[in-house]
């Protein structure tokens, strides 16, 4: 297996992407940390792991918060011993313009949505720093970091910041054998927050279908496996080819 003996954290790991990802890297071998708000989602989706057979345990954590992700981390490592994988997933989306957003709002988006990769990051960094052991963290970032909206404020400086805070993460972890890349989608599976999954929702891509969960997840399983072990600071498009179509050619 790509993942045996290894122990990973999924954030936002109750359904969609997070749910996934998760499954896939417990089947991989992996032993997971299913992170999310919600209690029964996580262990939920932990249950699921162990009756396929996998080692998970759900946790529950407000990634808003420096202290849960303080305590969480903590909770992992003695939970599992070790941590060799990241996967910062958890996000959500304002979609509101500059004039209908409140403060309060833009302050919580960014929270979760670019601060809590950063806060998760430098608390498992710590941890496999101490065990000398090396690691790999994936941020998923979004198309909409790439491209600003007309509906959507805090939720593109968010994710645009988390293009660059990989990069930096990156270059700052190196030196200690942790890998750190991105995976960028585009409409893959139900919208940010939302747990319904339409089908039919219109997209715009080289593929000519929506993404689902499963295509980031595989692309997440790639970017922690060894196959991927010349790749560091990439942001990996998972979008069905949507940035290669300029207005004038859709």
């Amino acid at each position: 297996m790509k993942l045996a003996n290894q122990v990973a954290i999924v954030t936002g790991a109750g359904r969609n992407i997070g749910e996934d990802t998760s499954k896939l890297l417990a089947s991989n071998g992996a032993a997971v940390a299913v992170v999310d708000l919600d209690k029964g989602r996580a262990d939920k989706v932990a249950a699921d792991i162990v009756a396929a057979g996998g080692k998970a345990k759900g946790f529950v954590c407000d990634v808003g918060k420096e202290a849960d992700i303080q305590t969480c981390v903590a909770d992992v490592m003695a939970e599992f011993g070790r941590i060799d994988i990241l996967v910062n997933n958890a996000a959500i989306s304002d979609n509101k313009t500059m004039f209908d957003i409140t403060t309060e709002e833009w302050n919580r988006v960014l929270a979760i949505t670019l601060t809590s990769p950063f806060l998760f990051s430098r608390e498992v960094a710590k941890t496999m720093i101490a065990a000398k052991h090396g690691g790999k963290i994936v941020n998923v970032s979004s198309t909409s970091g790439y491209y600003g909206r007309d509906r959507a404020l805090a939720y593109t400086a968010a994710k645009g910041g988390v293009v660059n805070l990989t990069k930096s993460l990156a270059i700052q972890l190196a030196p200690h054998n942790i890998r750190v890349n991105a995976v960028v989608p585009n409409k893959i599976g139900s919208p940010v927050g939302k747990a319904e999954f339409d089908p039919t929702r219109p997209v715009l891509n080289l593929v000519g279908r929506p993404g689902v969960p499963m295509d980031l997840a595989n692309a997440v399983l790639f970017l922690v496996s060894d196959e991927s072990s010349f790749i560091v600071a990439t942001a990996l498009f998972v979008d069905g080819g949507c940035t290669a179509l300029m207005p004038g050619n859709a």
